[in-house]
């Protein structure tokens, strides 16, 4: 084999209090070929995905070239850099025989991402819960949840969206976020949504990003008042998701006319498949 081609869903995290550890992958693609050979890439993400591979998989390390499309916009908070990373150690596991696990994927892309948040659901889709070290934990999403996105004209990178965060918060709003947290959890686990309503809200790093997307609030409250279950920043933005079990072209309606500026909507589901060789 000399050439495949690896589908990756884009994701969203945090689901607002999910800091760091909730996810869920949506049926947003991008496609990444890799081929034996071919021109040389100078690119930082894809040498240090290819470094981390090979000494994994204590292969012999060989020239190749790729190429990525698809629909994820980048910088957007919907997982556009796993997508590159997921795909190209696919694509080199495939390859060279599969001598890695998903797991053991998974496991280097949180690595090389600084989380796991992301790189959960798009190797395993559906929605997930993940922890550094640990085995993430999974469970399918019913195409009754509808994911309303607002998708703004400017980028977010993620290290200026974490150089905001504060060292401390109060330990209440610590409390509140971590229950919120446990609530979503429990109600994707039992598949019960409509136990979603009001369990978005965030201590941990939504109100310091606000600033950075000061139609944050506005926008969600126009897609509850439309019939959404709640809203949040995706991962750290500049993307704003709405969940719903109803009327999903009335709550992308609502937040489309709630936003400033360049903006445009996309309405999905969630992917409960992950990364696949095409």
């Amino acid at each position: 084999m000399n050439e495949v081609t690896i589908n990756v869903p884009a994701t969203s995290a945090n689901l607002g209090p999910g800091y760091d550890s909730l996810g869920v992958a949506l049926q947003i693609h991008n496609q990444v070929t890799v081929r034996r050979g071919g021109p040389s890439q100078t690119h930082v993400m894809a040498a240090d995905a290819a470094a981390r591979f090979f000494n994994a998989a204590r292969t012999e390390p060989f020239a190749f070239h790729w190429e990525i499309k698809g629909e994820v916009p980048q910088s957007r908070g919907l997982g556009s850099s796993v997508t590159v990373r997921l795909g190209l150690l696919h694509g080199l596991n495939e390859l060279t025989g599969k001598p890695l696990s998903r797991e053991h994927l998974f496991e280097l892309c949180a690595q090389l991402e600084g989380h796991p948040d992301n790189a959960a659901p798009a190797e395993f889709g559906g929605f997930t819960v993940a922890k550094s070290g640990l085995p993430s934990l999974r469970c399918e999403v019913s195409p009754e949840l509808h994911f309303v996105l607002l998708v703004p004209g400017f980028e977010i990178a993620t290290p200026a969206a974490r150089a905001v965060l504060p060292e401390m918060i109060d330990h209440k709003k610590a409390a509140a976020s971590s229950a919120n947290a446990c609530r979503i959890t429990a109600a994707f686990a039992l598949q019960r949504y409509e136990l979603l309503r009001g369990c978005f809200e965030d201590f941990f790093h939504q109100p310091y990003r606000e600033p950075l997307i000061p139609m944050l609030p506005r926008v969600i409250a126009a897609g509850e008042k439309a019939g959404a279950l709640g809203g949040f920043l995706s991962g750290s933005g500049s993307t704003i998701c709405c969940l719903t079990l109803e009327n999903p072209e009335a709550v992308t309606a609502a937040m489309l006319s709630a936003a400033d500026g360049e903006a445009r909507t996309i309405l999905t589901q969630a992917d409960n498949t992950g990364a696949t060789r095409l």
